[in-house]
Formats: C-alpha cells, structure tokens, sequence
C-alpha cells in the first residue's frame, strides 16, 4: 500500500514537472522572443516586463504569494504543497529557459502562428498540472476555486480576468492595437485548449432514440454497452401510434459506441444527439452550488 502511494505520488510530480516545463516554454521559446502577451499572472508579468524591464522571474514569484495563500484556505494544504512547487519551478524556469537562444523560436514569420502554438503549449501544460491537482498560480487558483464550488468552467473564469489584463497592452510604450489583437488570439486559443484538456473526457451527449424495436434496443445498452436507459412515453403525431423514446446519457467519447449500438439493431432507428453542457448525479459530476456554510446546532434544537 505504501509503494502504490509512493507511486502515485511520483507519477502526481512527474507530470507536474511535465506541464510546467512545457507552460514555461509556451512563454519563454514563443511568445516572449516575439513580443507577444496574453492574460493571466504570467501575462500580466509579462506586460510589466515589457514596460518597466524587470524579469518575469521576479514579479511572478512574488504576486503568487499572495494568490497562494488564498488557494490553500479555500482547496487545502494539498493544493498549496503542489502549487508552491509548480510555482517554484516555474519561477526557477523563466529565470534560466530565456538563457538559451536555441530554445528561442523567432523564424516564424506569421505572427498568427506563433500565437496559436504558444496557447497550444499554455493550454496543455495548464491542463496538466490542474488534472495532478496543482497549479501554476496566478489565475489558474481562482479558476480552481470558481470551479470547485460552482458549475464554471476554467476557460470562462480565465476569459474575464484576462480581459483586463490585457487591455493594460494599452499603457506600455510601442505596443498598440495590434499586440492586443495577437493578446486576444492567444487568450482565445488558450481558453479553448485548457477546456479541451481539463474536460474533454467529461463532455457529455443527450441522445434520444426513436424505433419501434425500443425495448431490445434499451436491453442492448444496458447489459452490453453499459449505459443508463430511460424509456419516455411518446406519441407519433402522423400515425396516432404510441410508443417509447430511449434517453439515454453518456460521455462523448462513448457517444460512436451507442449510436453503433443502435444500428446494430435497428438500421432505421431515428436519432438524435445534443450536447449536454452539465450532467450531475451517479456516474458524472457532483453538483456544485456554493460554499458549503456549516452550522452548529443550537441547544434545543
């Protein structure tokens, strides 16, 4: 039992160096050598960086500390243990990564480009680090906090502070509209990307099936591919016949393997498929309303 805790532990770390490692270089090898930003704590250093000359390994440290402090009262001292590493790291990574030149990507013409492959690297070294239940802090712990107490996702909580953020492009000398755009296209980007990595495996579909052969069909699924079922009573306008029509929720990875499922017994079945932005209860996700506000019984009561 110890060695699978150690191991688990291991593998925890592992790809937290991994994620950082790749964040850090998102910043240090595309976007930095081009003169690009973004939102975010890093962004936010960056944007002092370009104004006023001192290093991002200065001012990232040290705004962290107090956003820090803030994540491990709300996620515990879990959080804080893994976040203080990342947060070191990536301090230790934006001081000595900018050292070597090889490392620096300034050849890519399409500014474009550049932008789109730093949100890409941003948004899979995130995705790493938060899924291993740490964080590069900045942000990232209040999109932490948002999201374990509210149905929010990571991108939306970044989304609005990154656009104050970046419109601080406004106030450093030779930067103007344009940089802010490139600003806009990497928060775009890293928005969408860390959704994809945080809860592309969680994403949920709503498929409703219409067939005659309903009954075999809810068999089929429940006993072979493993999904709930629920049979809703239904009339078809056209014909006045009364029949069922199949409910049936599953993971968007496993959506090809119901509707195969279905063919399979009728190739004339009528289906069709919603995303289902939130789904709670037995097999998803917890529902998520609020700070929990515990009360202590009064005497009498």
């Amino acid at each position: 039992m110890a060695k699978k805790k150690f191991l688990n532990i291991a593998y925890d770390y592992l790809l937290l160096t991994v994620g950082t490692i790749i964040y850090c270089m998102g910043w240090t090898s595309f976007l930095i050598p081009n003169g690009l930003a973004s939102g975010g704590l890093t962004g936010l250093c960056t944007i002092i960086q370009y104004g006023t000359g001192i290093p991002i390994g200065w001012t990232f440290p040290a705004i962290n500390v107090v956003l820090l402090l803030i994540g491990m009262l709300a996620l515990g001292k879990g959080f804080g243990f893994k976040t203080i590493y990342v947060i070191a790291l990536s301090s230790v990574l934006f001081e000595v990564l900018p050292r070597f030149e090889v490392l620096q990507v300034t050849t890519i013409p399409d500014m474009i480009l550049v932008a789109i492959v730093g949100a890409a690297m941003e948004s899979i070294g995130i995705g790493l680090t938060l899924l291993r239940g740490g964080s590069t802090g900045g942000t990232d712990i209040v999109a932490m906090v948002v999201n374990k107490y509210w149905p929010v996702s990571p991108g939306r909580v970044y989304l609005v502070t990154d656009l104050f953020i970046i419109s601080l492009m406004f106030l450093v000398p030779d930067k103007g509209i344009v940089d802010v755009i490139y600003a806009y296209v990497v928060m775009i980007g890293f928005s969408i990307g860390v959704d994809w990595v945080l809860l592309g495996n969680k994403s949920s579909v709503q498929i409703l099936v219409f067939s005659s052969k309903y009954e075999e069909i809810a068999d089929h699924i429940i006993n072979d591919v493993h999904r709930g079922v629920t049979a809703l009573q239904s009339t078809g306008w056209f014909s006045q016949k009364e029949g069922k029509v199949l409910l049936i929720i599953s993971r968007k990875h496993q959506m090809n393997e119901v509707v195969e499922a279905v063919k399979s017994i009728d190739k004339d079945a009528f289906i069709s498929i919603s995303v289902a932005k939130s789904v709670f209860g037995e097999g998803f996700e917890e529902v998520k309303t609020g700070f929990k506000i515990k009360k202590k019984a009064e005497n009498g009561q």
